[in-house]
């Protein structure tokens, strides 16, 4: 018989935090934060180890007694209750999905931006070997994934599928779930090969036929998407600073962007001048918007209450005929053009502004870039109104391409 009651126990879990021993390794736990709950206490190795039973709402004191007493017995008998309770958990992973559930719990903790893997690993991996046992898979099943990603002209991308799934399958060596690696023969010569530097930018022959098709086909790339590469390739801002621009940074009556130095990837706020043309988008966005904080709202179910990550690239990518995770494809309406992301629109404002004249330092500071060397030292002038000549130029250049 232990030392509490359960009369005790009730007035404990209402009262100040603490441990209280009930004997026999069995503590009744009351955290600062948090519920209630039993704790067993043994040592092994020369070390205080600590389980959790249940909480006590859970629990009843007499069936934490009997779970303790059981736990101890199997300590006895030489399994450290922390171990099988570790191997039980293991038992639960089945299929591929259950792996990278398991493995993905690491990352969060381990990685600043876990979400990356796990859009890779949905999108791109899930589908193919997501619910097959994790000791079935093949080489051959791995060879598929990489193929699949490199039939989309994303050779990044399959660089990095290939990694996560060696990663992915070493975790799942380490927790005895299979004896070997199907994706340890594989390297990069398999998958994207070595990547070229990212210099791809658009020709204006491109421009026009990227927008052309786009507007011909609003029923698969709406209205959301066009304007915001519209503004991409004027603004030449960052996927993500404009994806995730919330309407405070907008003085509309000022017609400018202050994107803060917080959201900015160069750690370096601005204010970016918004040429006319690019107003009338932005009280069109905000009519779309609603009472949305955010210039482009999610318009699906998300965690995000902003456009996703990965919606403007999967939406160019779908135009080139790939949808990722569906087994029927939509025709590539893009002809023989190369495929481009995203990131290349920025990459291709620089070029026009080039193009147009627009000299190198203000170019620079159009893309939010930091001035090299001794005048990125000295000089401190921010050439707004360069930029905003810049851009006013750059926009009636692209009025006509663009047509909105």
């Amino acid at each position: 018989m232990g030392n509490l009651t359960v009369k005790e126990i009730e007035s404990k879990a209402k009262g100040e935090p603490g441990r209280y021993a009930d004997g026999a390794g069995l503590y009744f736990v009351v955290p600062k934060l948090g519920v209630p709950y039993w704790m067993l206490r043994y040592t092994a190795q020369s070390k205080r180890k600590e389980m959790t039973l249940a909480k006590y709402s859970d629990m009843s004191l007499a069936d934490a007694r009997a779970e303790a007493a059981t736990k101890m017995k199997q300590f006895r008998d030489g399994l450290d209750p922390l171990i099988a309770k570790k191997r039980a958990e293991q038992s639960q992973i089945k299929t591929v999905d259950d792996l990278f559930a398991d493995w993905h719990l690491g990352n969060v903790k381990r990685l600043k931006h876990h979400e990356i893997p796990e859009r890779i690993y949905r999108k791109d991996i899930a589908p193919h070997i997501g619910s097959f046992n994790v000791d079935s898979v093949t080489a051959r099943d791995i060879k598929a994934v990489l193929q699949a990603i490199a039939a989309t002209n994303r050779p990044a991308i399959a660089n990095d599928a290939l990694m996560y799934c060696k990663q992915l399958f070493n975790h799942g060596i380490k927790l005895d779930l299979l004896g070997a690696n199907p994706a340890s023969a594989f390297s990069i010569s398999d998958a994207g090969g070595l990547e070229k530097s990212k210099d791809r930018a658009l020709t204006l022959e491109e421009v026009t036929t990227f927008f052309k098709i786009a507007r011909e086909n609003s029923n698969s790339f709406s209205r959301d998407n066009y304007l915001a590469c519209a503004l991409l390739i004027i603004l030449g801002v960052r996927k993500s600073e404009l994806a995730e621009a919330p309407w405070k940074e907008f003085n509309l009556d000022e017609n400018v962007w202050n994107l803060s130095k917080d959201r900015s990837k160069s750690g370096v706020g601005i204010a970016i001048p918004l040429p006319p043309i690019v107003m009338g988008w932005l009280y069109e966005l905000k009519i779309r918007a609603h009472d949305s904080d955010y210039v482009f709202p999610s318009r699906r179910s998300s965690k995000n209450p902003h456009m996703g990550p990965d919606t403007l690239n999967r939406a160019i990518t779908k135009l080139f005929g790939h949808e990722a995770g569906k087994k029927k494809q939509p025709p590539n309406l893009m002809g023989d053009m190369p495929h481009f992301t995203v990131h290349d629109l920025r990459r291709t404002c620089r070029t026009l502004l080039a193009k147009q004249g627009t000299p190198g330092h203000v170019a620079e500071r159009c893309l939010n870039h930091k001035l090299k060397g001794v005048e990125g030292i000295y000089n401190q002038h921010d050439y707004f109104d360069e930029r905003r000549e810049a851009l006013e130029k750059l926009s009636q250049y692209l009025k006509l391409i663009i047509k909105t």
